[in-house]
């Protein structure tokens, strides 16, 4: 069994994957839209070139997503995308890269489980938690 996260977008699915592939390494290998696809004619002329279904490899985990269909949006709550950093030095570069143009919610820092932890909401409205654990 795998676990992927699968986030939901209004409208910007394709700019915030193209900006993750940047602060994360990425490499997106899928970027379907909804035109071509069976739903092209359930969503208005105007969403056609939004994303139905988007995959996004990082690591061995993929990242999976898509713009919901008009007046379905529901806003991210409840949740945080959680990476799991080797590196302090790579957990400070990524926590920079996704908090650019978002709200840092916790500045990342040495806390009493991590060398360095962080909590941010990114431009797209999608929370992260960046952690990077001591040594055992």
């Amino acid at each position: 069994m795998r676990m992927n996260p699968y986030l939901s977008f209004d409208g910007q699915c394709e700019d915030a994957f193209t900006f993750y592939e940047r602060c994360l390494n990425g490499t997106i290998t899928m970027m379907v839209r909804y035109a071509g696809s069976p739903m092209e004619g359930q969503v208005p002329p105007a969403w056609r070139d939004k994303i139905i279904h988007a995959r996004m490899t990082v690591g061995s985990s993929d990242l999976i997503a898509s713009d919901s269909m008009p007046n379905f949006h529901q806003a991210a709550q409840g949740f945080s995308v959680s990476l799991n950093i080797d590196e302090p030095a790579e957990a400070e570069r990524v926590f920079q890269a996704l908090s650019a143009g978002g709200t840092v919610r916790m500045p990342i820092q040495q806390t009493f489980w991590a060398i360095r932890f962080g909590m941010l909401t990114d431009r797209f409205g999608i929370p992260w938690m960046i952690n990077c654990e001591q040594a055992d």
